[in-house]
């Protein structure tokens, strides 16, 4: 073994403490990036197919009669039209 492989193997074994802790923390952290990331993924494609489920579901018409808005709209102007005269 050469003398700087020896010095490099002495610098990593004293620092291996401070090594590992730096491991530790970015496996943790792409962890929780990638745990971020599949929950996000779930919750789109659930929110999309509850969004296509909804869309194909039979819609409730209603109808709605004006007939008596509609006299009122004329009785109104009626009464504005004898007024002014």
């Amino acid at each position: 073994m050469s003398q700087e492989k020896v010095d490099r193997y002495k610098q990593e074994k004293a620092n291996r403490k401070k090594i590992m802790k730096k491991e530790k923390a970015a496996n943790a952290a792409r962890k929780c990036v990638v745990g971020l990331a599949a929950l996000l993924l779930v919750g789109w494609v659930g929110y999309s197919a509850y969004g296509t489920y909804k869309s194909n579901k039979p819609k409730e018409s209603v109808e709605i009669d004006y007939t008596a808005l509609t006299e009122f709209s004329n009785n109104l102007s009626e009464a504005a039209g004898t007024t002014e005269e």
